[in-house]
């Protein structure tokens, strides 16, 4: 890449101003990392050991926790290890690999969160054509297409940024690399091809976002003619927790990218916004889906008796 030569190393400012601000940023972070860890982990272990819940819904949940865990991983330990060792440093290929490996994440993210709406609307209005194997053709094309989906954006839109030279400095006001504060570090003018392809993505990402408002307004309509309440108070507290997190996801992230490198900003709406979209989803995800679904809730039950058991 053109700028390795000339930059070695970045510097990630967002919490460099006192001791006492990176301190307490590196606590609350581990507190959140342990809680997204923990739970998307047993999520994870929930679900591949408990039979009743090899269902297409839990299998794309499962899909989901996986990009959680590598998203949350992606940025928080290296922005930790630099508030707690009093640090602003990060290398050039590390800096490479962080945006690569977010953006990767965040579009499969993305992604699934598109198929797990179709996947609802296709188990609340067309129940009789709704598998029962998570290793069904359709889910697995439909998981292998939002992987390989994701992966494909993140080659581009990497190799895109880190190809345009960088001549205003170094200094990254975020605590992990991200595209829009990398493109602020260009050249004037030459973040254009860049911003053109964020563009077609926001483009898509817009197609995906009306896909899955057309399908909750389907599932609505559909929840609205049960009869019983608690059938419709079910469907609802399954489907309702999906668009919220889709909702923050879609509305935080494309704030942060749409925004042009000129139109300035205060650092702390930034780090904000970056913090909703890029920490809050994975840390919350597990208990979204968790706390008022049932299946789940036994599931992890009976794992944390099986734990017990063997541990006594």
């Amino acid at each position: 890449m053109s700028n390795a030569s000339l930059i070695t190393h970045f510097l990630l400012l967002a919490f460099a101003d006192t001791r006492e601000l990176q301190l307490l940023h590196f606590w609350l972070f581990l507190g959140i990392y342990l809680a997204a860890l923990l739970g998307n982990g047993l999520i994870i272990t929930a679900i591949a050991c408990d039979h009743r819940l090899h269902t297409p819904m839990y299998f794309f949940l499962l899909n989901l926790s996986l990009v959680d865990l590598g998203s949350i991983s992606t940025t928080i330990p290296k922005s930790m290890a630099n508030s707690f060792w009093g640090t602003q440093d990060i290398f050039y290929r590390g800096c490479v690999a962080q945006l690569f490996f977010l953006f990767f994440f965040m579009s499969v993210e993305y992604f699934l969160l598109t198929v797990m709406a179709y996947d609802r609307y296709i188990a609340i209005c067309k129940p009789l054509h709704y598998g029962t194997l998570p290793g069904s053709r359709a889910c697995v094309h439909m998981a292998a297409a939002a992987w390989g989906s994701g992966l494909l954006y993140a080659v581009l839109h990497t190799a895109n940024t880190f190809s345009l030279p960088l001549c205003k400095g170094n200094a990254v006001d975020q605590f992990f690399c991200e595209i829009p504060q990398i493109l602020k570090l260009s050249c004037s003018h030459s973040y254009i091809r860049e911003a053109g392809l964020i563009v077609v993505s926001v483009c898509l990402g817009f197609g995906c976002f009306l896909f899955i408002m057309v399908s909750y307004v389907q599932i609505f309509r559909a929840v609205l003619r049960i009869p019983s309440q608690h059938g419709r108070h079910k469907a609802f507290s399954t489907c309702l927790p999906h668009l919220a997190v889709v909702s923050l996801f879609l509305s935080t992230g494309t704030f942060s990218h749409l925004k042009p490198p000129s139109v300035s900003s205060s650092s702390s709406l930034d780090l904000v916004v970056a913090v909703l979209y890029s920490v809050v989803p994975p840390a919350v995800n597990p208990l979204i889906y968790s706390v008022r679904n049932h299946e789940l809730k036994d599931a992890l039950w009976k794992l944390a008796q099986w734990m017990q058991y063997h541990q006594q």
